[in-house]
């Protein structure tokens, strides 16, 4: 599959080949290195030749060298820096970047010379609609999650009461704030005035997240705490995420820190001390105007050029260069993992072979803990596989389950899957109380998401793809021409399965099932397919073959549920996931039970639907989700991906990949084993891990 890289505006100054470079630090970035090969880049250490170009980062201590050896040789000097979306956690904490920017032309946060995102800002139209529209809604993307340069900051910490003045600190020495001319006094200068501008109210200092986690020294230490005169000074929580911070804000100040960007993204008019990328194009209240800018821009044409075309965006799980789109999507998925995994998890009921894939899933922050009683979880989040959860358990815990999107092969078969769920309220397919899933499909899309539902759909169907993707072809079937009955699958189920014993209703077996459908549809070629788990044998619910032939026309023995489903009009079912497999692929679906799909308006519901998926607590009629929105909840909110390849969080659109090109290790019988081992150790990852 080709991918559609973002619009690159011509270079003024052409980037050479190959970069050689004067530092050995260099040499052991391999994220660095593999986005600059990606880009066409050879890096190099030594003494350029004549086609050659010289690399340094950003104005680090170190680009001396670089800049001497350019001067020297007559040279190309190219700059690297992070782009403006980096990483959870700042990369004095070990972090790779996500994106980087190449600049031949000058640096983003030095004015005294012109840089690239300062030429694409002077003088590209920044008039594309499309991408204007990109921008306009990864603006609200950001916004939605909370997304800055660093980001460990925590959802769960309140803002403070809105009416603050925010004032901005940097760490001490700052490329970006000598570059503006700042110093010391600058930031002195800076709090003064934003005292006097806003005499009555509270003034709240943010520090940088470097500073805040003891990397970095700061500019403001307790000694600005004293405002004799004022409402206070204070130091903001450097824990609250920046856009909620920014929220309650009445004014922003700042040198030159990214905030004061973001403080745009907010709907904010910042006063600048310094001279930063975003300064000079009358979306800020410049101290000092650089001369250069004259243009008034929008905050989408800002956005477009330092976020769409300015930066090469990497793509870490399938290792190639992406669109700022796909970028974002592997930062949420991340982020989703972080934030839920921050404060660690211990685990229960979790059957040894799928230990390992637990701890990969959970255990990337603080190793997982397995324990044997759900009380020796001790203030720790607490994982229960969502069927082993005791009756009466009065600690609060995270429901965990295979997503719908989960293999190629069978659990039973001890393949591990590439999705799974955490349910903090219930779990999809107990009707009987509410569940997270249900909570996602009934609130609002988050901005884009309509349209990246579409896209999935439209993905899900090319690649013709379900939950468990195991191949068989359909038996040969009378022609269309001359047989124009109603063709209905009905999927057989485990009858001993959870989502059997919690959600189906009167018809509870799979003969009860075909009896049903055959006596509501007595003229239908009726095409029964037994579930794999009980084909292989794994588990209860298998019929005779004789018994299913007397109301099924067709048995599909060992056929895929995708193929089946492509034959049909049709899909009877108690609660079978194969129903919305068929919702996707838009054929009418009758259910005799409550799946999670069911009682939505996109299916025909014979059984009994919960009340609350149809009335709010007012009474009032709920809105009607379409497919779309049932599919954002579905496969993308509320799963949780995790790459095999890669072996990191990934987006919905990876784990498609992976299961669509079939690039997944899948267990063998010596696999099997080890897969028990590892889960024997995984127990004990705490031993090796920190």
């Amino acid at each position: 599959m080709a991918v559609e890289r973002d619009p690159k505006p011509e270079a003024a100054v052409e980037v050479p080949r190959r970069l050689f470079h004067q530092n050995l630090s260099f040499l052991r970035d391999r994220r660095l290195k593999r986005i600059l090969a990606l880009a066409g880049h050879e890096l190099r250490f030594g003494k350029p030749g004549p086609e050659d170009g010289i690399v340094v980062w950003g104005a680090s201590p170190t680009a001396w060298r670089g800049e001497r050896m350019a001067a020297k040789t007559g040279r190309p000097l190219v700059r690297l820096e992070d782009a403006f979306i980096r990483s959870i956690r700042p990369g004095r904490m070990g972090d790779a970047p996500i994106g980087l920017l190449i600049d031949a032309e000058g640096i983003h946060f030095d004015s005294s010379d012109p840089s690239r995102i300062e030429r694409i800002l002077a003088t590209d139209p920044l008039d594309n609609s499309h991408i204007l529209a990109r921008a306009k809604t990864g603006i609200e993307r950001i916004r939605a999650l909370e997304l800055s340069k660093y980001n460990l900051h925590d959802l769960s910490r309140p803002a403070p009461a809105p009416g603050y003045v925010l004032v901005v600190d940097q760490t001490l020495g700052d490329a970006s704030v000598t570059a503006s001319g700042a110093d010391r006094g600058s930031f002195e200068e800076m709090l003064e005035v934003a005292r006097r501008d806003w005499p009555h109210a509270k003034i709240l200092i943010r520090s940088h997240p470097e500073s805040a986690n003891g990397l970095r020294q700061g500019h403001y230490g307790p000694e600005h705490l004293r405002d004799p005169d004022g409402p206070g000074i204070s130091f903001s929580d450097p824990a609250i995420p920046p856009y909620a911070l920014l929220e309650g804000a009445v004014a922003v100040y700042t040198v030159s820190s990214q905030l004061g960007f973001e403080a745009i993204l907010a709907g904010h008019r910042p006063r600048v001390w310094g001279l930063p990328f975003y300064a000079g194009w009358g979306l800020t209240e410049d101290r000092t105007p650089p001369s250069r800018r004259k243009r008034k821009l929008t905050r989408a044409q800002l956005f477009a050029g330092v976020m769409i075309l300015a930066p090469l965006w990497y793509d870490p799980c399938r290792d190639r260069l992406c669109s700022f789109e796909e970028a974002l999507d592997q930062m949420e998925a991340e982020l989703r993992a972080f934030r839920q995994d921050r404060h660690g998890h211990a685990a229960y009921g979790m059957r040894l072979w799928k230990r390992a894939r637990l701890q990969a899933f959970f255990g990337a922050q603080k190793p997982l803990r397995f324990i044997r009683d759900p009380a020796a979880a001790k203030g720790q989040s607490l994982l229960i596989w969502a069927g082993q959860q005791p009756e009466a358990l009065s600690t609060p815990a995270l429901r965990v389950e295979d997503g719908f999107l989960r293999s190629r092969g069978l659990g039973a078969e001890l393949v591990p899957p590439l999705s799974l769920v955490a349910d903090d309220l219930g779990i999809y397919y107990d009707p009987s109380q509410p569940s997270r899933l249900e909570a996602l499909i009934t609130a609002p899309l988050p901005p884009g998401g309509h349209a990246r539902a579409t896209r999935l759909i439209e993905r899900l169907l090319a690649a013709n793809l379900t939950k468990y993707n195991i191949d068989g072809a359909i038996p040969a079937l009378p022609s269309r021409e001359t047989d124009q009955r109603s063709r209905i699958l009905v999927p057989g189920q485990v009858e001993d399965d959870a989502s059997i014993l919690k959600g189906a209703g009167a018809v509870r077996t799979n003969l009860a099932l075909l009896q049903e459908t055959r006596a509501q549809n007595p003229d239908a070629l009726i095409l029964y397919k037994p579930h794999p788990d009980v084909e292989a044998g794994l588990r209860p619910g298998a019929l005779p073959r004789q018994q299913a032939a007397d109301y099924a026309d067709l048995v599909l023995d060992r056929t895929s549920i995708a193929a089946a489903l492509n034959e049909v009009d049709e899909v009877w079912t108690m609660t079978s996931l194969t129903g919305f497999e068929a919702l996707i692929r838009g054929k009418r679906v009758t259910t005799f039970g409550a799946p999670f799909y069911a009682g939505w308006g996109l299916t025909h519901d014979l059984g009994e639907i919960p009340k609350r998926r149809l009335r709010g607590p007012d009474g009032a009629l709920l809105p009607r989700p379409d497919l779309a929105q049932l599919v954002h909840a579905s496969l993308i909110a509320y799963p949780r991906y995790w790459d095999p390849v890669s072996r990191r969080p990934c987006p919905v659109e990876v784990a498609l990949d992976r299961l669509a090109s079939g690039e997944i290790p899948h267990p063998g019988r010596l696999n099997r084993l080890i897969s028990k081992l590892q889960g024997r150790f995984a127990s004990h990852a705490r031993l090796w891990r920190k």
